[in-house]
């Protein structure tokens, strides 16, 4: 067997660059890039390596580690886990700002690579710089710290340790049940020494995501389920969408007569209008939705984990309800007592149905069901249309966007209000149009997630919508897309600080306190003029006022050839509402103030209603 003499990240780069995946046929390369911010503990060793083969394994330039791992995030969604970004940074805050990014792709399930460097394996410069000692475990770094938020970790501290970590890091990122971020801590020394490699380490080699079939005998118990039901109702989840399972599941409720109602993850498994459509679920949901899921007497969960913000809180299915889960991920499968169909959501629907032989629903379900879903569609109908209104609500906010953006274009959003008013209000017209990332429900996702989203697919336009909160927090890619040429479509919707937390504290009883900014301690008010700082960074910025002027603007940033931040003032407090939901969060027990105390009166009310272990 032959050998090639390689340092530790030359080999590195080498194995990333021989992965390739077969995507509908055609073959791709599985790492099509790698995100990067050099710093000492990367630059030495792993930009060399990178440098070399710049022209076929491309690197990115980042502002901000934490940016990196977001757009790694939005591309692994457009791509939908077919392909995977790699993002590295140095050691010390270079990784740390990484760990947010992490837990955002470790919760939505989400291939990423994170590489960062890391002390010394032999420990003989220590401390080195950046580097954050603990006097009772040495060998203890910041890089410890994504433990928590990744599938898989490892510290490489001997050259040939890839030859073994690699390979298991890539069958967690591709593995349809574990799938999940993966961090590699590479230490300073360790990556510039060389080990003579196999060269069979480095063949080229074609992946397929696996479709794990159901057993038969869960199989079997879930057509029995689903024959002993009156009034079935499928939950779709984001599962559906990694297992391309859309068209099978539209034909599959068409068929059998089922409502299907659609997680924030699965928002966009169905067209709007398709017959079985009710609508999203929960607490961001729809109240045809959540009625239903109140009278459904089985739910099929299809790719979900069952996020309180899909189940109320578990206030939303009645008592007596079953819960039937079809899910790649096991620990998914088995929650609340549900009978399991571990397995691969395409197949398991397709397997499904065949077994179902000529059984449908009782018609007057589904009948029932499209009639509570026309009666939601008014309610948007009136919630989006166009308005004169000074401070245009949310809603009318997304109307706009509806109204002007292509069946194809991809419209994301991320943390503050806009889930909801997007969730509840947007209409999809293609499935795969929509991400909604709710699940770590991070503030700055939003232009980072729309860049790696626009690299996944440059072809079409990508609407970033976002409040004044989060543009505040993270709006550093805006730059990046301007270098890059990755046209983005941004809207900041301005309400004076976090108007969504302000809600959530006066529903409590609890006075606005820290949330606008009028009821922050502060010296002077003044508003950020969001349009004019994009321009700064390279943008095309612009400065509207109601929903006449935002149309406009929209039209004109679709004709524009780079990125554009439109900038309109929203109300704070006019939300869509009538949903038939609630959501636990912490309530004061007692306080010397009586709308505290009618809170907590609610609170208990509510809390009685929740399936606990059945």
């Amino acid at each position: 067997m032959g050998t090639v003499r390689l340092t530790m990240a030359q080999a590195l780069v080498r194995w990333l660059m021989a992965q390739r995946i077969r995507i509908d046929g055609r073959v791709e390369p599985l790492f099509p890039g790698v995100f990067a911010i050099f710093g000492h503990g990367n630059v030495t060793a792993l930009s060399e390596a990178l440098e070399a083969v710049k022209e076929r394994f491309p690197t990115y330039r980042g502002q901000n580690e934490q940016g990196m791992g977001l757009a790694a995030c939005g591309f692994a969604k457009a791509k939908r886990r077919r392909q995977i970004l790699v993002c590295s940074s140095s050691i010390g805050p270079g990784a740390t700002n990484m760990v947010t990014a992490a837990g955002v792709a470790h919760t939505n399930r989400l291939p990423v690579l994170f590489l960062a460097g890391d002390v010394f394996a032999s420990r003989a410069p220590d401390p080195v710089l950046q580097q954050v000692e603990h006097f009772h475990e040495p060998a203890l770094t910041v890089n410890d710290a994504f433990k928590a938020v990744v599938r898989y970790w490892d510290r490489i501290q001997r050259p040939e340790q890839i030859l073994q970590s690699l390979p298991q890091a890539l069958g967690v990122m591709l593995d349809p049940g574990d799938c999940g971020p993966v961090f590699l801590g590479l230490c300073q020394d360790t990556q510039a020494e060389a080990f003579d490699y196999p060269e069979r380490f480095f063949e080229e080699t074609v992946h397929e995501v696996p479709r794990p079939r159901p057993d038969r005998g869960q199989l079997r118990r879930a057509v029995e389920l689903l024959m002993g039901a009156r009034r079935p109702l499928v939950v779709a989840g984001g599962g559906v969408r990694y297992s391309e399972a859309e068209q099978q599941l539209a034909r599959f409720a068409l068929r059998r007569g089922i409502p299907v109602a659609e997680t924030v993850a699965g928002r966009g498994v169905l067209v709007h209008d398709h017959p079985a459509n009710v609508g999203p679920i929960g607490i961001l949901g729809s109240k045809s939705a959540n009625e239903l899921a109140g009278r459904a007497d089985l739910i099929l969960a299809v790719g979900t984990r069952l996020q309180d913000f899909t189940t109320c809180s578990w206030t939303v299915f009645a008592p007596e309800a079953r819960i039937l889960a079809i899910n790649a991920a096991r620990f998914d499968a088995l929650k609340h007592r549900a009978q399991p169909v571990v397995g691969d959501a395409r197949v398991a629907l397709e397997e499904l149905d065949e077994a179902l032989g000529d059984w449908r629903a009782p018609a007057e379900w589904l009948s029932e069901a499209q009639q509570r879903y026309r009666a939601w569609n008014a309610y948007v109908d009136r919630r989006t249309a166009f308005t004169n209104a000074e401070r245009p609500s949310y809603a009318h906010v997304v109307g706009a966007v509806g109204r002007v953006a292509d069946e194809e274009d991809l419209v994301l959003t991320a943390a503050g209000g806009l889930p909801g008013e997007l969730c509840m209000n947007w209409r999809v017209r293609r499935p795969g149009t929509f991400d909604c990332e709710f699940g770590y429900s991070c503030m700055g996702y939003e232009i980072s997630g729309a860049l790696g989203a626009k690299l996944a697919d440059p072809g079409r336009e990508v609407f970033a919508l976002l409040g004044d909160g989060s543009y505040l927090m993270m709006n550093s890619d805006i730059y990046t897309s301007v270098l890059m040429g990755l046209k983005l479509i941004v809207v900041v919707c301005d309400n004076g600080g976090f108007a969504v937390i302000d809600r959530l504290q006066r529903a409590k009883g609890i006075p606005s306190f820290n949330n606008q900014l009028e009821d922050c301690r502060i010296q002077q008010l003044e508003r950020v003029a969001f349009a004019k700082h994009a321009e700064a960074m390279g943008a095309i910025g612009m400065r509207v006022h109601g929903i006449g002027e935002l149309e406009q603007a929209l039209r004109e940033a679709k004709r524009a050839s780079r990125t554009v931040v439109i900038h309109i003032d929203v109300h704070p407090r006019d939300w869509t509402e009538d949903n038939a939901a609630w959501w636990e969060t912490g309530t004061p027990a007692c306080s010397e103030r009586e709308s505290v105390r009618a809170a907590f009166a609610e609170h208990a009310r509510m809390k009685a209603r929740q399936r606990i272990g059945v």
